[in-house]
């Protein structure tokens, strides 16, 4: 007898998810969760997969193919920068594995929303699959790497970096600061992953930091509400920051994989950790317990411990 709900395609689950389950997440994590699934529908929704033919065997062939994928797109990369007469880029051991890992847990997300709504009986096939491991970085900027990547910097990428270094916010969190977020004597952040609410003290570096972009703004005709502006004042975007920056970082000497702009967070809460402890470390992050932080801190710089008397 033919099931009602046997060409119940994963595109039809796609589209489901989109309209009911994506909507209810923080604004990055829906962008995230977007390009993810652009991936899956790649390989299970050209042709679309039946729900329930989609078996353990097809995730772990998915896994594989994601990462031969980054690593072919990588390679297609260096081919360009050959051209262009740049040196080619390494590409890691584990080149893949991290957004393999994330679309996996996505469509185990997807799978079992499928079987709360009575698309599918079946268990969820990304159970009994094995994840690849990852090496998340551990990267902290020391005060010579910072330094020398300034002094190659115009306004606009100081003052980002500068911003991202006090605050200790997420890249995409600091770009979206803005005029409105400043009341009271605190910058007040609503972080994108997380929707997690934040009041950051207007003191110190900060305080002065915050006074002198501000005084660059003045400059230009129009006073955009954005703090991080372009030498024209015009709102600087994630494309307009990764050239200043990337300029920046090749003329410092400074390897790519050595300074990311993320790592900007970690040197953050090290700093405050030593200064100020582990619970005022978790406040900046936003994370929801201390042992998150604590975690965190000693992943990317290590335990903290005193010699032997």
């Amino acid at each position: 007898m033919h099931h009602p709900l046997a060409q119940y395609t994963f595109v039809d689950l796609a589209r489901e998810y989109r309209a009911k389950v994506l909507p209810t997440k923080a604004p990055r994590t829906q962008r995230d969760n977007e390009k993810e699934l652009a991936w899956l529908l790649r390989f299970f929704g050209d042709p679309p997969a039946p729900l329930d033919g989609i078996e353990p065997i097809h995730i772990r062939q998915y896994m594989d193919w994601r990462v031969v994928e980054t690593r072919k797109a990588a390679a297609e990369k260096n081919a360009e920068r050959k051209k262009k007469g740049l040196p080619e880029e390494e590409i890691p051991a584990q080149a893949g594995h991290v957004r393999a890992n994330r679309e996996k847990a996505l469509f185990s997300h997807m799978w079992n929303f499928a079987r709360e709504q009575g698309k599918t009986a079946a268990t969820n096939p990304c159970s009994g699959v094995r994840s690849y491991k990852e090496s998340g970085r551990d990267t902290v900027i020391e005060a010579d790497a910072m330094q020398r990547v300034l002094e190659h910097a115009g306004g606009p990428l100081r003052f980002a970096l500068l911003l991202a270094r006090h605050t200790g916010q997420r890249p995409a969190d600091v770009l979206k600061m803005s005029e409105s977020h400043i009341a009271g004597g605190f910058l007040h952040v609503t972080q994108g992953k997380t929707a997690a609410k934040l009041r950051i003290e207007l003191t110190g570096a900060l305080a002065a930091l915050i006074e002198e972009i501000r005084a660059y703004k003045a400059q230009f005709k129009t006073y955009a509400m954005q703090l991080l502006v372009n030498e024209k004042g015009q709102p600087l975007t994630n494309a307009m920051f990764r050239t200043r920056f990337d300029a920046a970082r090749d003329a410092a000497g400074i390897d790519k994989d050595a300074f990311q702009f993320r790592d900007l967070r970690a040197t953050a809460a090290t700093a405050v950790d030593d200064d100020a402890g582990i619970r005022q470390a978790q406040a900046l992050l936003g994370h929801t317990t201390e042992g998150m932080t604590a975690e965190y801190v000693r992943h990317k710089v290590g335990k903290r411990v005193k010699p032997a008397m």
